[in-house]
């Protein structure tokens, strides 16, 4: 399971509609890139349309997520936030499986 908070997910639907979307027919897809960042693995964060044989499709309320099955052992357990304001840092994760975070919250290795 992976989770989105109120904020994140508010944050999102801000700007799927910003986009031009549907929260009724788009996803917020979560995945890990190997190799990226400063710490091995970086986190990605997009928009999808559509769900592809080997993602998981989790819930949180109106909120459709999609993790690729390469990434979900990386995201098991996780949790998107959302902090604005002066000193936001926009979305960022809190991974039970990273063992080291890079400064930027970008990247981490597990």
């Amino acid at each position: 399971m992976v989770f989105i908070s109120d904020q994140a997910k508010n944050k999102l639907f801000s700007l799927m509609k910003e986009e031009g979307l549907s929260k009724n027919n788009s996803f917020v897809r979560l995945g890990v890139k190997k190799g990226g960042g400063c710490s091995s693995l970086s986190y990605e964060l997009t928009f999808d349309q559509k769900k592809k044989k080997e993602d998981k499709l989790f819930q949180h309320e109106e909120m459709k997520i999609l993790v690729d099955e390469n990434s979900f052992p990386y995201l098991e357990g996780t949790t998107l936030e959302y902090s604005g304001g002066l000193n936001g840092k926009g979305f960022y994760f809190i991974n039970p499986k990273a063992k080291h975070t890079c400064g930027c919250g970008k990247s981490f290795s597990s």
